[in-house]
């Protein structure tokens, strides 16, 4: 995926975080929820909080909106339970639906019903999965940091990443899941701003698609954002 659409999808994913901020936010309060209840309120001690805190402020959430997301999650008595569906698009594009529901039967339906419109397949649990690595992606604008490129690197590398990569308007720092807290961290330390922060499934091989199916798949990729008990889609489609 070449540098100009890589970050062409992260402007259009800020765009709609944007334009639908207060439903962006609900979810990302629910993935505070299932954090604190797994493992406490206390980020030092929950790696997965952590993880969740740092895809909060890439998307801007307020700190006081995070706190206090948190503080209520320490004494709520909401119950959600992740769970992945996997599927395919045109051509065969794999794609995976990480969703937190109260309601299993209800959000199978939901996500069974947009591949079923959009002219996608719902399938198995592992039918897509092998075709992807667990990774930390943290994104930082160039023009957003004073930091020279050979510093940054190191800085990351240092703090236990394992790939940095520049494109033409972004830093890419990859990370194992177990190190993207620190290398997080390492950032926040510096005054490092970051646009995408989160860890996901990266695919380790992708499909092009003609205009038609493009389409189609953008169709798919909506409808399943969409739903409110979906918090994360990823795709192998090469864009």
């Amino acid at each position: 995926m070449s540098g100009h659409s890589k970050w062409h999808n992260i402007q259009a994913r800020k765009g709609k975080v944007d334009a639908a901020r207060g439903k962006i936010f609900t979810k990302l309060g629910r993935e505070l929820l299932i954090a604190v209840k797994e493992g406490g309120p206390d980020p030092a001690g929950n790696s997965k909080l952590k993880s969740v805190i740092a895809k909060c402020k890439a998307a801007n959430m307020p700190n006081d909106t995070i706190n206090n997301a948190i503080k209520k999650a320490s004494t709520s008595n909401e119950n959600y339970e992740e769970i992945t569906y996997e599927g395919y698009g045109p051509n065969g594009v794999a794609i995976i639906i990480e969703a937190s529901t109260d309601n299993k039967n209800r959000t199978a339906a939901e996500v069974r019903h947009v591949f079923s419109k959009a002219g996608g397949n719902l399938g198995t649990t592992g039918c897509v999965s092998y075709m992807f690595n667990k990774k930390g992606i943290i994104v930082i604008e160039k023009e957003k940091t004073s930091m020279d490129e050979d510093e940054l690197m190191m800085l990351a590398l240092e703090a236990g990443a394992e790939d940095f990569t520049s494109e033409e308007e972004i830093y890419e720092i990859v990370t194992a899941p177990s190190d993207f807290t620190s290398v997080v961290e390492k950032l926040e330390e510096n005054q490092i701003e970051y646009v995408e922060a989160q860890v996901q499934m990266v695919p380790t091989t992708t499909v092009a698609l003609d205009e038609k199916a493009s389409e189609k798949m953008e169709r798919i990729i909506e409808k399943l954002e969409e739903l409110d008990d979906v918090s994360n889609v990823y795709h192998n489609w090469e864009q």
